[in-house]
């Protein structure tokens, strides 16, 4: 199953570094890796070898826009240390069926953290302590029409979010664990019909729009189903700026089931550590909001490479922020930043995050040094410059939440140098039933996160180039037992051809904190060897 979850894009799928105007460009390959740890506070070295095969698929055709770049590892550590599987890789792709209709398709294999009170070693080894394998996918169709002055918009999704239990340890002495999340079945549908300004119609943009969305989850038989409805409308007031407000009626609603209860009240576990569901349980709210929001803003595009938008309103109860800024500086330098305010939960938002990524994404030899999929990723063009994944996997939780923050990205092609920042602050409030059994009572609490990843790389001839890559986050939570924890990374690579074979040379320094519990400083070193066919 886990291994489908990343082949099925592939019938559809292609990757930019060798991908041509016209073209379906496959590359399979194998690779053989040496890796040397060394942490430096308890003078322990670690050597393991890694038996890698993957493949990067690009297309850039007259209807598709796609790339997949996917890779298995097979780690054999010392005395059967460190042994174990990994999966990595990241899919995009948006095929035009007719001149109205595209079909968009999404999947993402990637290791994150699960507890943000835990350990966050930067170089994610298959036997890490808090860290679990994650899946995601999703696939359907996008619709745009016209008929005269009104347009029609729809899109139907449907997507999967598959979490294995975490490695153990990683928490302090004493702490508790929360419950490990498992899996979940999203769907969501949208439409929306509207006018332009001066369109013959009325002198300003109307727009109707209506969606439905609902996931079912694994643990607990959580529940996520969300109803909306609502009326926008645009009123220009200069050739470049113009206000717009809007006012809609939804309901969400959230819930679960209870745990099953033991011998003194203790929640019973499965073989894989997580909570077993009471059959006899009703199911329980966990978050409910059914009435009126309403928003109002300014939107400027001043040219035809800088759109700016900003919206204040009532909704969820309080004062939401949301916005966005795009900017395309030249063919090759793009920016965009968003700020965001949505109640959600963690299959959700990381389906919605993979909506949101580029169909042509810079791809790092040394994916495993530089937390490559569970970050930001960089595109490569000045239309999709990239978007961040951090906010997502600050951790994984199990409750609903309402999910606030911003995040941007800047990707940049400068002659033979590539660069990409990533920065943002996201920040949790969750959501679960009140009265339940120690593990999943979190009501109200909440978790913060700020982060920022660099990149860049040279080209130094037809056959070598190296590049570099920073990462730093912190995360505090309002979880009981919780101390701030602060990660830190830096990696640098050495690539060199030799016709089909390539070889790539990395070192990385890693850090974390985990308030006066836990640190860690470790260096790394690692040789591969890639055969492409």
């Amino acid at each position: 199953m886990r291994r489908c979850l990343l082949a099925l894009p592939l019938v559809a799928l292609a990757s930019p570094a060798a991908a041509q105007r016209g073209r379906v460009v496959v590359q399979p390959y194998v690779e053989a890796v040496q890796t040397v740890d060394a942490d430096l506070k308890g003078d322990d070295v670690v050597t393991y070898s890694t038996l890698a095969a993957g493949v990067d698929v690009s297309a850039d055709t007259a209807r598709t826009s796609a790339q997949l770049s996917y890779r298995y590892e097979r780690r054999f550590g010392w005395d059967d240390d460190g042994d174990g599987d990994v999966h990595s890789g990241l899919a995009r792709v948006a095929a035009r069926v007719t001149p109205a209709l595209t079909l968009e398709a999404g999947a993402l294999a990637a290791r994150a953290r699960s507890d943000i009170r835990g350990a966050a070693p930067g170089f994610l080894t298959s036997d890490d302590a808090n860290i679990s394998q994650v899946y995601a996918l999703y696939a359907g169709p996008t619709l745009a029409t016209q008929t005269g002055d009104v347009t029609f918009n729809a899109l139907y999704r449907i997507g999967y979010t598959k979490v294995e239990t975490p490695g153990a340890g990683g928490l302090a002495p004493g702490l508790g664990r929360l419950d490990y999340y498992d899996d979940s079945l999203g769907q969501q549908a949208f439409a929306s019909v509207g006018t332009a300004p001066r369109s013959g119609v009325l002198p300003v943009a109307l727009t109707v729009s209506g969606g439905w969305e609902r996931e079912d989850a694994g643990q607990l038989s959580q529940r996520y189903e969300g109803w909306f409805g609502r009326g926008d409308v645009l009123a220009p007031v200069s050739p470049y700026v113009a206000l717009t407000a809007g006012v809609g009626y939804e309901r969400i609603e959230t819930s679960q089931r209870a745990a099953l209860l033991g011998a003194g009240g203790v929640p019973v576990l499965d073989e894989d550590g997580r909570f077993v569901e009471d059959p006899n349980s009703p199911r329980r709210i966990a978050y409910r909001t059914d009435g009126v929001y309403y928003d109002a803003g300014v939107v400027w595009r001043p040219n035809r490479r800088t759109h700016v938008e900003g919206h204040v309103g009532k909704r969820y109860g309080s004062v939401s922020y949301t916005g966005s800024v795009t900017y395309q500086a030249s063919a090759n330098v793009g920016l965009a930043i968003g700020v965001y305010d949505t109640v959600t939960t963690f299959g959700r938002q990381l389906r919605n995050g993979l909506t949101g990524l580029p169909t042509s994404f810079i791809t790092a030899r040394d994916a495993s040094f530089s937390q490559q999929y569970n970050g930001c990723i960089f595109g490569t063009q000045a239309t999709q410059p990239g978007g961040c994944l951090s906010d997502v996997f600050q951790s994984i939780n199990t409750s609903s939440y309402r999910a606030r923050g911003v995040d941007g990205v800047l990707t940049a092609v400068r002659g033979l140098n590539t660069f990409g920042i990533g920065a943002g602050y996201a920040s949790r409030k969750l959501y679960a039933p009140r009265n339940l059994p120690a593990g999943i009572v979190v009501y109200g609490l909440e978790d913060e996160s700020y982060y920022a990843q660099a990149f860049w790389a040279r080209t130094l001839s037809p056959v070598s180039s190296v590049s570099a890559n920073a990462f730093a986050n912190y995360y505090t939570s309002e979880l009981q037992g919780s101390e701030d924890v602060y990660s830190l990374g830096v990696t640098g690579s050495y690539f060199h051809s030799f016709g089909r074979l390539g070889t790539t040379a990395s070192v990385g320094l890693y850090s974390f904190k985990v308030g006066d519990f836990d640190s860690s400083l470790t260096a790394s070193a690692q040789l591969a060897a890639r055969y492409t066919f």
